[in-house]
């Protein structure tokens, strides 16, 4: 970005010298970078010795956003203005004192009270201008006050200002980076009923459900030390509450990670007898790289930050009291798949989540016991295959499966094998309006007939497909028959907790909402919820276009342009990228309301495209594939995806998308700022196609969206992905605020406006 830069009100002409920050021909001298702040006009007399500042904010300069040209960031300021003041010591000996500034835009400078420089517009590295004899009698020996005031209205921008030698320039030193994620004041009514006692209570594995089991999410020890320190911490910094990260507000630290630094948890938990058992201690996510100890042993590691991973720990546990540790190490950028995370959360960025974010839980097991289960569907007959992976198969004499709807049962069936199939008589489909799920009890029986082992599941028998209409155009089909898809792109973050949601009725609230709204989809993006989010979808009839989580480099952005690029990943990124993949699949494919997975969003890390979608497409036949949501076209899956915003427009092209499902998969993002609901009312909060003036204009430009999706719909196009659910941190585009406190347009209204999609 080009900037120009303005001095003006000066007594005598000033001598403009430019100067880097990595200039080396001055000596590195003492540099005062702890300044108070605040973003609000503080009222006259706030440049003066005599101000009282001791509410102020405390920070590190310099003051911005990282993406400035030439920035050291020690606080992120984002806002249109903010006002600056600290103290420092200085010799009036000095020959040439100089302002040493980099500056955005109308950025006024006052010594001791005394306005000594105004700089319009903006510059683009360090300048040291030299004080006239006039600014210098400003100038005391020993402590002096420095305030500033600076405003910016668009992109980037920066401000730090230091009182020098222009004789001997400094090295600025390299700025330490925020230690404390954005404060904000926004809490979710389930954030403030949250205690340790009611953390994340629930069962968390819907789909394999036994009766005994221990929760240990609660308050847990934490401490962070270097990442090069292998050794548990002689020290904890405090408490943290599990499963919220150390970065959320629920969570109780509210600490950035570094990636130069490791996250430590350490708790104690007791058993009454360990024999005959097989314990599994399991993790539902922990961002990212993770080693675990059980009474200083360690007893397994993982890498990954979405998916449940599960650790037997019996050799390594004692009657009565045990310890457990677990090391985080999560970088959060270069190959990590982090979704939406960032080191600097801006635009559609968001804070980093780092460590345990979902719940960890104890499990005893039979020796022999179910480990997974692998459920199909087929509504052509009503059938529902089971197979049962257990633990020790070759002592197994029978598997069972009932089948019960509600407290009835169907049908059930006994054999030899671990692979059944049982037909449900007149089944019930499973469809948005009507998402009947049958419960599944599957036993594991020994030679003598007693039960080894049991769990709990369920199914829904649908059928996932695409048809053509009439007018040739190809269509999602659900069960045989054509079914337009209606949904918000859905972040599911949250003001307090972040990427966890502050309770298991919170998630509830935000799908409910939704289905209410009349939509029938959700497109979770670039996020992988907890497992009882999908059991929540299952039931309440909500179908789910599943995005896998992105990171690492990302090719030129072409969209639906001929001949597309995929971006170079080395072989051990890519390996890491389709284990994680082929574990979220693993984990979600018995959920019926996954209907479409999504390998890449947009061109966020996109490679390999037609391997990917290839993989995908082998690995489940039972859904479809949307392999690049608005990103580059490659010919490859069911879907072609074309992203517009604000309006919803597709480019036609009955040659080259023939083969493919057409879609709208994100437009509008009408933006909306609910005063009191904002995550950072200082900020410039944001929406696709600016901000319209008032609420009625917000809900014309919702409306004018909707019949532009609908004129679409009549053309061939066979879903459409509005953005988005929530406000998300600087996103004000969401149907509700980021707090989930205020509905932007009445539920009851956007269902009479969406049913439009359906006639």
């Amino acid at each position: 970005m080009l900037r120009s830069l303005t001095f003006f009100r000066f007594a005598t002409l000033a001598i403009l010298l430019t100067a880097s920050i990595t200039n080396l021909f001055g000596q590195e001298s003492t540099i005062v970078d702890d300044w108070r702040y605040v973003l609000q006009n503080p009222g006259e007399g706030w440049q003066s010795t005599q101000f009282d500042d001791t509410r102020w904010n405390i920070g590190k300069g310099g003051f911005g956003t990282r993406e400035t040209p030439a920035a050291r960031i020690g606080t992120t300021w984002r806002g249109k203005q903010i006002w600056l003041r600290k103290t420092f010591d200085f010799k009036t000996s000095i020959a040439r004192p100089a302002i040493f500034i980099h500056h955005d835009e109308d950025a006024e400078v006052f010594l001791n009270g005394k306005l000594i420089g105004a700089f319009k517009e903006w510059s683009t590295d360090y300048q040291v201008v030299p004080l006239t004899d006039q600014q210098r009698s400003s100038l005391r020996d020993g402590n002096n006050l420095l305030a500033v005031h600076c405003r910016q209205s668009t992109g980037g921008q920066f401000i730090d200002v230091h009182i020098i030698d222009a004789d001997d320039v400094p090295v600025l030193p390299v700025a330490p980076r925020e230690q404390t994620p954005q404060k904000t004041e926004l809490i979710t009514q389930w954030g403030e009923s949250l205690t340790a006692g009611n953390a994340w209570t629930e069962y968390p594995r819907p789909q394999l459900v036994r009766k005994e089991w221990t929760n240990l999410n609660g308050l847990w020890d934490y401490a962070i030390t270097s990442a090069t320190n292998q050794e548990r911490p002689i020290k904890w910094d405090g408490e943290i509450l599990v499963p919220f990260s150390l970065e959320s507000k629920l969570g109780g630290v509210e600490r950035l990670l570094n990636a130069d630094e490791t996250l430590w948890y350490h708790r104690t938990f007791s058993i009454d007898s360990k024999d005959e058992k097989h314990w599994k201690l399991n993790f539902e996510a922990v961002d990212y790289q993770s080693k675990i100890f059980v009474n200083g042993v360690l007893v397994g590691t993982h890498v990954g930050g979405n998916d449940p991973f599960s650790i037997d720990i019996s050799d390594s546990l004692i009657n009565g009291e045990n310890e457990l540790v677990v090391r985080v190490k999560d970088e959060t950028e270069k190959w990590q798949l982090n979704g939406k995370q960032s080191l600097n959360p801006e635009g559609i960025w968001y804070t980093q989540s780092s460590g345990i974010w979902q719940t960890v839980w104890l499990e005893p097991l039979p020796k022999n016991s179910i480990e997974d289960l692998h459920l199909a569907t087929d509504a052509t007959n009503g059938s529902i295959s089971i197979e049962a992976i257990c633990s020790q198969p070759e002592q197994t004499a029978q598997y069972r499966v009932v089948v019960r709807d509600g407290d009835q049962v169907v049908t059930q069936l006994q054999s030899p094998t671990s692979k059944l199939r049982v037909q449900v008589p007149s089944a019930k489909l499973w469809s948005p309006s009507e998402p009947t799920l049958y419960d599944l009890e599957v036993s594991l029986l020994n030679e003598s007939g007693e039960i080894v082992d049991q769990v709990q599941s369920y199914a829904g028998i649908r059928t996932v497909g695409k048809a053509r209409d009439e007018a040739g155009h190809l269509r999602f089909t659900l069960n045989g028959q054509t079914i337009f898809h209606w949904g918000p792109l859905d972040q599911g973050w949250w003001p307090d907790g972040l990427l966890t949601p502050p309770s298991d009725q919170a998630m509830l609230y935000d799908i409910e909402f939704l289905k209410t709204a009349g939509f029938n989809m959700i497109r979770k993006h670039i996020k992988v919820e907890p497992r009882r989010y999908y059991y929540h979808c299952d039931r309440l009839g909500m179908m789910v276009w599943q995005d896998q989580v992105s990171g690492g480099e990302r090719p030129k952005w072409t969209r639906l342009d001929p001949n597309p690029n995929d971006a170079k990943w080395p072989v051990e990124a890519d390996q890491q990228f389709m284990l994680e993949f082929e574990r979220m699949v693993d984990n979600l494919e018995n959920h019926p309301s996954i209907v479409v997975w999504t390998p890449f969003n947009e061109a966020w890390g996109q490679h390999r495209t037609v391997e990917v979608g290839q993989w995908i497409a082998a690995r489940d036949p039972s859904r479809l594939v949307n392999v690049a949501s608005g990103g580059n076209f490659w010919p490859v899956g069911d879907v072609v995806d074309q992203h517009s915003y604000p309006d919803p427009d597709f480019p036609f092209d009955p040659k080259r998308y023939e083969p493919f499902i057409k879609v709208v998969g994100e437009f509008g993002g009408h933006g909306y700022p609910v005063p009191g609901h904002l995550w950072d009312a200082n900020r410039r909060n944001w929406g696709y196609g600016g901000l319209p003036e008032n609420e009625s204009e917000y809900r014309q430009r919702y409306r004018v969206s909707l019949e532009k999706l609908n004129a679409l719909r009549k053309q061939g196009i066979a879903a459409g992905v509005y953005t988005q659910t929530t406000d998300v941190e600087g996103e004000i585009n969401g149907l509700m605020t980021y707090d989930r406190r205020v509905t932007k347009i009445p539920v009851d209204e956007l269902a009479k406006l969406h049913q439009q999609l359906f006639d």
